[in-house]
Parts: C-alpha cells; sequence; structure tokens
C-alpha cells in the first residue's frame, strides 16, 4: 500500500465504486474464465486468522511492540501443490495484483490471499509509523517511502477501512465454511460410495442368480402361457408386454400411452418384426386390409393390431430406434412405446417361437388370451377385415367356402371401382403379360367382342414380376394406346402379393395341386413368368361374385376370343362364361388350356429298395400341370 507525500487519496477514491449491471456481469464472467484450481491447498482459516491479527494490532495503535501477538513455531500456515512460499505468493499479489490473480487456487485461498496480503502492506505502513520516533531505521524508511508524518486527519478513513475490512473477512469466512462443507460433502459422499460399491459386490452374486431364476421360469412359464385357461386376455398381455412397464402401448392417433387394459376382450393380432417393418408395397396392402376395407368398420372395436418390433441383436441402436419412431408415429395400429424395454425373456421366446423367420409374423390371440393363429399374416393380406376372429380356424372356413378361384376371390377389394364390377356381375378379363404383340392382338378381339354388344372390361396386371422395366413399360403404352389403367403400380402389387398369400395359405392348410383347382390356378400365374414365355400371355374371364373363372394362356386365348362369331349367340342363353364353355366343349368348373411347349420343371421321385420298374401312368407337373416325361437317373 503506497501514500505519495503528505496528500490524502481524493474523495472520489473513498467512495464505494458503482458498475452498471453490464460491467458487473462482465467481471463475473471473468473471474469465472480464470478459476483454474490445480489442486493447490491453503490453510485459509489460519491465514485469515493472522490477517485478523494485524489489521487488530494496526487498529489499536499500539506503540508497545511486546504487546503484539507473539507468532509461534506451530502456528505456521501450511501450503501444499505450490513451489513458491506463503511470503513470495503474497508478495506476488501485492505487487502485481492488478495483473495476476491468484487463478489455481480454490476460492477461499483466493479471497484469503488477497486479504492477507493486503494485511502485510497494512501492517508494515502501521510498523514503520509506530517505530520511527524510536528507531532510526524506521525513520528512514518513512522519508524513502514518503509517509504522512500525522494521522489525526486519515482517522475517518482508517475507521472506514476497517469497517470494510471486518465486512471483508466476514465474508471470507463464510466462504470458507462452505468450501469445507463442501469437501466433507465431497469426503462423505466418496465414503458413502465406497460402502455403496462394497455392499454391490456383495450382493451382485445373489443377483444375478435371483435374475438367472427369474429369466428360467419365465422360459418354462411362456410357452404354456397361452394353452392356459385364463378369465380374460389381461395377464397373457401382462407378462408379454408390461412386465417392465404400466403403460407399455402407444395409441395411434394422440400417440398417448395406454396400459393393455385398453384391450380387454378383445382379438389382439400382434404384429412381430424387425424395425423396419415391411417393404412400402406389402406395409400399404396390410394397412388397406386392416384399415381400409369395406368389412372394417364392422369388426373394428372388437379386435386391435400391436405392432411388436424385436431386434436381431439385444441391443437397439439409435438408427433402429429412429425407424421405428417414424413408422410408429405413421401407422393407423398400436405400438409398442418403448419396445426395447422388453423383458429379455419375453424378447428370447418371441424370437425362438413366433419369429423363426425373417418375415413379418401375425400372431393372433383371442379375448381370453389363448393363441388361436400362429400366423395370420396371409389370411389378412388375402381376406382383410372379413377375416375376422382371424384364428385358423376361420382361414380353413374361408378356403373351403371356395372351390374355385372366382373374380372376387381373385381381387378382393384391391380397387373400389374394380370390386364395384364384380359386385354388379361385369364381365371382367384380367391379363398378364410383357409381349406387347401379343397384348395388342388380345385388345383388338377384344374391341371385337364390344361390337356385338358384348359388354367386357379389360384390366392389365403385368406378370408377378412387378419390378421389371418392361412391366412398367409397356403398362404406360397401354394406357397411352390401348385402354385406360384401371390400376395402378402400387395396386397391381396388391394384385401379386394376394395370390402369393393365397398360394401360400392353400400350401399350409396342406392343399395338393392334382386336387386343389385354386391352388393350380394361382400357382400358374405365379409360374408364368417363371417359366421364360415371352410369346404370349394369359387371361382370367369372370363375371360376378360367385361364378368361377375361365384362365387361358398364349395363342388359345387369342384363338377363344377369336370364335366370338361361333359362341357371342348364346351369351343371352348361357350367359358369357357359359357361351365360352360351350364353344370348346369343357365341362364346368374349369377351363384350363396350356401352350404345347414343354415346361423346364423337374421332380425327382426315389426308389425303394427292391424297386424294379417306373411308376405306371402319366404325372402331370405340380407347377404348371402339364404331362412330364420320364427319365431314370443313376447315382
Amino acid at each position: 500500500m503506497n501514500w505519495h507525500g503528505n496528500s490524502a487519496p481524493s474523495s472520489s477514491s473513498a467512495t464505494a465504486n458503482s458498475f452498471p449491471s453490464s460491467e458487473e456481469d462482465f467481471l463475473i464472467k471473468q473471474l469465472l474464465l480464470a478459476h483454474d484450481p490445480d489442486g493447490r491447498w491453503l490453510d485459509s482459516e489460519l491465514l485469515i486468522s493472522a490477517m485478523e491479527n494485524v489489521m487488530s494490532s494496526s487498529a489499536s495503535h499500539r506503540s508497545n511492540v511486546e504487546e503484539a501477538v507473539q507468532w509461534k513455531d506451530e502456528d505456521s500456515i501450511a501450503i501444499a501443490g505450490s513451489e513458491e512460499t506463503l511470503g513470495q505468493i503474497l508478495w506476488k499479489i501485492s505487487s502485481e495484483a492488478r495483473i495476476k490473480k491468484p487463478r489455481s487456487y480454490r476460492w477461499d485461498a483466493k479471497v484469503a490471499l488477497v486479504l492477507a496480503s493486503f494485511a502485510a502492506s497494512y501492517g508494515q505502513f502501521w510498523l514503520i509509523n509506530q517505530l520511527h520516533h524510536d528507531i532510526p531505521l524506521a525513520s528512514s524508511i518513512a522519508m524513502v517511502k514518503q509517509l504522512p508524518r500525522e494521522l489525526i486527519m486519515l482517522r475517518p478513513r482508517f475507521k472506514a477501512l476497517n469497517l470494510l475490512l471486518k465486512t471483508m473477512v466476514d465474508v471470507t469466512k463464510c466462504i470458507i465454511k462452505y468450501s469445507n462443507a463442501t469437501a466433507v460433502a465431497a469426503w462423505e459422499m466418496l465414503s458413502m460410495e465406497s460402502r455403496l460399491s462394497r455392499i454391490l459386490h456383495h450382493l451382485s452374486g445373489p443377483v444375478h442368480l435371483c435374475h438367472r431364476r427369474i429369466e428360467l421360469k419365465m422360459s418354462q412359464k411362456l410357452p404354456t402361457l397361452f394353452w392356459e385357461e385364463h378369465h380374460d386376455n389381461q395377464d397373457v398381455l401382462e407378462m408379454l408386454l408390461a412386465l417392465k412397464d404400466n403403460l407399455p402401448l402407444k395409441e395411434p392417433s394422440t400417440k398417448s400411452k395406454l396400459g393393455v387394459t385398453e384391450l380387454k376382450d378383445k382379438v389382439v393380432i400382434l404384429l412381430i418384426s424387425k424395425p423396419q417393418l415391411l417393404p412400402l408395397d406389402e406395409l400399404l396392402l396390410l394397412v388397406h386390409q386392416t384399415y381400409g376395407h369395406s368389412h372394417h368398420k364392422e369388426f373394428e372395436a372388437k379386435y386391435r393390431v400391436v405392432w411388436v418390433p424385436v431386434t436381431e441383436s439385444d441391443h437397439w441402436t439409435e438408427t433402429e430406434k429412429e425407424r421405428f419412431s417414424i413408422l410408429s408415429n405413421s401407422l393407423p395400429w398400436y405400438s409398442l412405446n418403448r419396445p426395447w424395454a422388453l423383458h429379455s425373456s419375453v424378447v428370447n421366446f418371441i424370437r425362438l417361437a413366433w419369429q423363426s423367420r425373417a418375415d413379418p409374423t401375425m400372431v393372433v390371440l383371442d379375448s381370453k388370451g389363448a393363441m388361436t393363429n400362429l400366423n395370420g399374416m396371409d389370411m389378412v393380406l388375402i381376406w382383410g377385415a372379413n377375416a375376422f376372429p382371424f384364428s385358423a380356424v376361420r382361414e380353413q372356413e374361408l378356403l373351403a367356402e371356395q372351390k374355385q378361384l372366382t373374380l372376387q376371390l381373385l381381387v378382393d377389394e384391391i380397387d373400389p371401382l374394380l370390386a364395384k364390377w364384380v359386385e354388379e356381375g361385369r364381365n371382367i378379363c384380367i391379363y398378364g403379360s410383357e409381349n406387347l404383340d401379343w397384348i395388342n392382338e388380345l385388345n383388338t378381339k377384344a374391341r371385337e367382342i364390344m361390337s356385338c354388344g358384348i359388354q367386357l372390361e379389360m384390366v392389365y396386371v403385368g406378370s408377378s414380376n412387378i419390378i421389371s422395366e418392361n412391366v412398367g413399360k409397356t403398362s404406360d403404352i397401354i394406357h397411352q394406346t390401348i385402354h385406360r389403367n384401371l390400376l395402378s403400380s402400387t395396386k397391381v402389387r396388391f394384385f401379386w402379393l394376394r395370390i402369393e398369400s393365397l398360394r401360400r395359405s392353400k400350401l399350409q392348410q396342406g392343399g395338393r395341386l392334382r386336387i386343389d383347382h385354386i391352388l393350380q390356378d394361382v400357382s400358374a400365374l405365379l409360374q408364368h413368368h417363371d417359366d421364360g414365355n415371352d410369346k404370349g400371355g394369359w387371361i382370367a374371364i369372370g363375371s360376378g361374385t360367385a361364378e368361377e373363372i375361365v384362365r387361358l394362356e398364349g395363342r388359345k386365348a387369342i384363338e377363344l376370343l377369336s370364335k366370338v362369331h361361333e359362341w357371342g349367340e348364346n351369351v343371352g342363353k348361357k350367359g358369357f362364361l357359359g357361351a365360352i364353355r360351350a364353344s370348346v366343349q369343357v365341362p364346368k368348373p374349369l377351363l384350363i388350356l396350356h401352350p404345347a411347349e414343354p415346361c423346364s420343371h423337374s421332380v425327382m421321385i426315389p426308389y425303394g429298395k427292391g424297386q424294379q420298374q417306373q411308376p405306371k401312368g402319366n404325372m402331370l407337373c405340380e407347377k404348371c400341370r402339364r404331362v412330364m416325361k420320364p427319365y431314370v437317373v443313376y447315382k
């Protein structure tokens, strides 16, 4: 602390500085940015105590040095983590306070060091002032420092300074207490963490064992859960979906969280899949058949679809979570709110029992929680909401009702106008091919039939290879030059997806090509493109909802339509399909005409031990129904 000459400080310096709020904020930010403690420690309490002794001794203006507080060795102020002595630190702070701050210390140590530095300079001033009358050295130092000789005029300022310093000391003590309390709390937390770690170490074994036992009991319980008798479906659904979340469901429209009580007394379809669910066309068909189907309103209150996505690994990636969130917020079904929170035993059961293949599965539980269908996906794609209650028994009933392939079974409700035509009993010719010459010739014959006053609607469905570029180009040409395409590319895909599902459903129910006419027809439609037959296409002609269709292929289809002058006169008496059958003398219920070209299919029939000859009689191809030629292969 330096005083120049005998002049007192100006009054403005004694007035407390008042900074604008913005400047205060700036200073606070500067202090926070400069705060960088590196583990250095200082006994702040003892340093403040020494500083108070200096200030109190200076304030009393004692001339008797022996009355001052004596310094003891045991009172040395401890400092750790610094290469400098306390004296060096105080000197640096005193001489460089405006340039460097004690940024490497804690907050309590910083304040104590600054106050102690001031106290050292302040005490030096009073010490020289008290001794300069008696000691020549002190008198010389006072002269060099230009200290004032009379202090009476400065007493009010010294009094104010002492009050300010006392307040600063009190604040510093509060900071020290807070720092000590924080240190104690931190120590207590570390101590508690150590105790908890020991407890965790002792409990980890029993907890792991308990977890294994729960897993074992769950794995034993789940397979039998669906065959036990329940009052309703709540116990089953809680075990499946709500073991770790009381509100596991997300409502599709409001996105609100719901409990499994929302599914009470309802048929529940668990749509189990990977987080990406289905290709777009299949997904759109599934939505259409569940929520866009004409029978949906009739059964809407009786069933719910719940999407249960399951990953291949035990952990969900951020990409999978994001994909699930987008899809679940866009679809009309219930979904799990947090599928990654499913109990591990449930996930393992789903993978082993229900998701043995990569394709999505629709597991059906009745209103009592009993599993009635291991996979109702195909029946939903074929019949939509009309398949309610979606049980395996219901699937058998629907298949048994259809002895022949009708227009209604072939197209269902993939397009409202087409469905209306079927209901009205219109004559409809559905055809497929990628051969534009054959298509032009077919439509020329169709126009000749229409010119005879016979109503006929032409509907193009491409081929089962819907991704073929030729199908898209051919469809565009037909739409621009021949007739309007009733079905969009998406609805054409719907058509073939339903045909694929119908064949799978038939095969799963034990259908055999030799005796099942529907399986014969849908297999032939799906196989047509695979034969590599680019010489023609196929047609399926039908009328109304119940009458069986007539299906023809290649040149046989063109030749039949060309004979309209022969069978057209009988349309009034026998109907459109009846007249066609009569013209070629094919008995009901089905007309299947195949081209003469051989197919490329083969089948291996193993011989039993001791069998010496080939099977007698003709054998028909299981896929295209052509007569197969026998060969003997030696192994």
